[in-house]
This record gives structure tokens, C-alpha cells and sequence, in this order.
């Protein structure tokens, strides 16, 4: 299939108009690939299209604000599965959808708080480890009766759910 489209200025020579020879969708159908050709030079190129959000700001607890960083999130995530089985692919789709939920749930801010809850939630789900470790620094933990706090709720839940049972015998 192909199909023409003008304005996107050729990378190679600055020409203005294209054709797009092959266009798909990728990133779950968030993003369309277009591969193009300039019609001046013939020089072959990628372009990206996705939906523009936008920017949501995280209030801290001392009411500054600042940009979303995904990054921010991520590195925050990696910490807490350092020396942990958990693959990078598993914390990136775990990163893609506490942010689209985000989107979903607030239109331009979102409380610090809320930010931290969902990423206490997704590492609860991947390891207990990482999410004992990531808690332990959210709610700033100063003594050890804290941890033991924490891993008894967790035992408790543990036992309560079917599953899990299922698997210690």
C-alpha cells in the first residue's frame, strides 16, 4: 500500500515531501510505525506516531511539583529488585501501567502518595522482596519492629489466600 503524506522533511536532504511505504501499529496499537521515502532523494526513514498526554505533575508532600519521570519511577523499581529474579521487561510493562493508570485517574497532578501506593501494589505482586525493600524506604522505617510488622501482615494474608495454602503443602 502506499499512500502519500507532505511535511515531514527528509532527515538526509531537507526535502519536504514523502511517501509513506509501510505503515503498522506497535506498543499494543498506543503507537503507528510509518517507514517513508523521500520523493527528492529516495532516502528511506522512520517516523513514530503516538498520542500526545499531557504532562502530569507529581505534588510532593511538601507541595512542590514536578514532571512525571518514568525514568524516576523505573530507577526506584530496579532498586528495589536489585539481586532480584525479576526481568526488566516485567518492571517496564510494571512502569507503562502504573503511568496509564495515572492518565486514567488524573487529569494534570497526582499526589505523591497515590504514585507511591501504585508502585507498592505492582512490586507486591512481582516479588515480595522488592516490595518489603521499597516500603521500607517509602514509609521511612526506623526500627527493625517495623519489618517484622510488615512480613507478619504479609504471612497473614499469605495464609489466607487459597492459593498460596495450596502451595505449602
Amino acid at each position: 500500500m502506499l499512500c502519500y503524506a507532505a511535511r515531514m522533511r527528509c532527515i538526509q536532504c531537507g526535502f519536504m515531501d514523502d511517501k509513506v511505504i509501510d505503515s503498522r501499529m506497535s506498543k499494543e496499537g498506543t503507537c503507528i510505525r510509518r517507514r517513508r521515502e523521500c520523493l527528492r532523494c529516495g532516502y528511506r526513514y522512520t517516523t513514530y506516531e503516538q498520542i500526545e498526554r499531557t504532562e502530569l505533575r507529581v505534588l510532593k508532600r511538601d507541595n512542590m511539583h514536578e514532571a512525571l519521570n518514568r525514568e524516576k519511577i523505573l530507577s526506584g523499581m530496579i532498586k528495589a529488585c536489585e539481586k532480584r529474579p525479576v526481568s526488566m521487561d516485567r518492571l517496564d510493562v510494571a512502569v507503562d501501567e502504573i503511568i496509564a493508570d495515572l492518565h486514567r485517574d488524573h487529569q494534570r497532578e497526582v499526589p505523591s502518595y497515590v504514585l507511591g501506593m501504585q508502585v507498592i501494589e505492582k512490586l507486591q505482586g512481582i516479588d515480595p522482596v522488592a516490595y518489603i525493600r521499597y516500603v521500607s524506604v517509602y514509609r521511612q522505617f526506623r526500627t527493625v519492629e517495623e519489618f517484622i510488622e510488615l512480613v507478619r501482615r504479609m504471612e497473614v494474608k499469605a495464609a489466607q489466600d487459597p492459593l498460596q495454602r495450596k502451595l505449602n503443602l
